[in-house]
This record gives C-alpha cells, structure tokens and sequence, in this order.
C-alpha cells in the first residue's frame, strides 16, 4: 500500500472531549491557563484508550498535536505546549503506546491492555486518533513529531492530505524494519514540513536524506548551532544555550504555515 498507516474512517470519534475552560482576554493569560493542561482520553484507531493533555487557546489558528520520542510521554510538551498556547495555537500531546517515564508517567502504557501490540509502528495508531480528536474543531491540524514519532507523522500526513496542514520533524530517522519507508513516504508530501536534528553528524545525515526526498521544496531544513536530540532542542533545562534560537526557527515556520 501507498501509505504504512492503515485508515479507520474519518468519522472515529474521540471517547471524550475536553471540557472548555473561561476565555482569557491576552495571549499572557491564555499561557497562564494553558500551564495546567486539561486532561483527556481519547481513543485510537484499534479502539486502545489514549491519554491526552490539552493546552487550549482562544480562537485558535491552528491544533497542533503533539508526539513524543521513545522512552517518553506527554509530559515531554510540558513546557512546549503554553508557548504554543502564547502564540495562538492550541496543542494536544498525547501519551502514546511505545514510550515510557521519561518526563513522566506515560498512562497509555500504563493503562494499555497485554493483548495490544505496543513498538514504535504500532504507536501510528494513537497518533491517527490524535487526528480523529481533533477534526471536529474544524482548524486546520498541523503535526509535531519528536525522534520516531518525527518519522511517524511523514506517512499520517500523507494518509490525511486535505486535513493535515503541516508537518513538523524534530531529528526523524528510519527507526523501523523498514529502512527506507519514511524517505519513500517524504517522496509523497503535499504539506510543507520543517525538519530539524540535534546538530551531531549522524543526526544531520538523517535529517538531510528525508528532505531530499520532499518534492516540490516544502522542506524547511534547520540545523541548530546548539541542539539536542527530539523536542527536547526547545526546552531550556534540556537545551540552555540553543532552545530560545531554536524556539525562533520554529515560531518562523509557524507563522508562515498558520499565521
């Protein structure tokens, strides 16, 4: 098949929507709110239970949704998503299935019955019932990805070409049996798609030979001067010396994609 992804029907609706906090009158107190994320589950394609954590904001020109590295868990966005919301956008990270304790508890993992399958390929599931969440807000749906889940969003971005409006890559890779399977899918993009590393040579190979394959030059590529590995790149505790540079580069993308 054209894509990796294996489509359930746009109609999948999430388990639960988020309750809606008050409007807040500036982008400062929007931030404020967004520090503590609302809490909620929503469900993936095979029907496994998801937990989410959604930073709102007022009118928002986008949702973007958030993916994290191996190992990790929504709280990889804990200090990702207010700026997002500070900004205009409003964000969901999710927990998905191939992650861990990272930054904290991953309650997908936690929660995820034994009969389910839980690698890194499998995780596309939680990340297409990420989209199915989000369609109902009728914004356009931008993707964030952070090291697998980087590669991950190449082939959903693919399986969803109308909804999906950008692409966002921090250090993605061909992490799975299949090693030629996310440049293959790179070759397909319709959406423009920022794709960044963690400035180490092996990284920028990576990064370099999936934007090649982007046709029509809707690769941004952004190498850092200072950069870590995934997400991480834009948290200060993570990345003192690059994250605010790092945070501009990104804020640049977005501002084209979704102003």
């Amino acid at each position: 098949m054209r894509y990796a992804l294996l489509l359930a029907p746009l109609a999948l609706a999430a388990c639960q929507s988020p309750t809606k906090p008050g409007n807040d009158a500036t982008a400062n107190a929007n931030a404020d709110a967004a520090a503590q994320a609302q809490p909620v589950w929503l469900t993936a394609t095979d029907h496994a239970n998801v937990k989410g954590a959604y930073y709102k904001a007022d009118n928002p020109k986008a949702v973007i949704l958030l993916f994290h590295q191996a190992g990790s868990s929504k709280d990889e966005y804990a200090t990702i998503g207010p700026k997002l919301v500070a900004a205009g956008y409003s964000a969901m990270a999710i927990d998905q299935r191939s992650g861990g304790d990272m930054f904290g508890t991953n309650e997908t993992v936690t929660h995820l019955p034994k009969d389910r399958k839980s690698g890194m390929i499998d995780a596309q599931k939680d990340m297409e019932g990420a989209i199915h969440w989000a369609l109902p807000m009728g914004k356009p749906i931008i993707l964030w990805g952070s090291s697998y889940s980087a590669s991950l969003v190449i082939p959903l971005a693919n399986a969803y070409p109308s909804q999906v409006k950008a692409v966002l890559s921090f250090s993605p890779g061909e992490y799975f049996d299949d090693k030629h399977m996310i440049a293959r899918d790179a070759g397909w993009l319709t959406q423009p798609i920022f794709i960044t590393d963690a400035g180490t040579p092996d990284e920028v190979a990576k990064a370099k030979a999936i934007a090649a394959k982007v046709p029509g030059g809707r690769a941004t590529v952004y190498t850092p001067e200072h950069g870590v590995h995934g997400s991480s790149t834009l948290i200060e505790a993570k990345n003192p010396q690059g994250a605010a540079a790092n945070w501009d580069a990104v804020m640049a993308f977005l501002k084209k994609v979704a102003p």
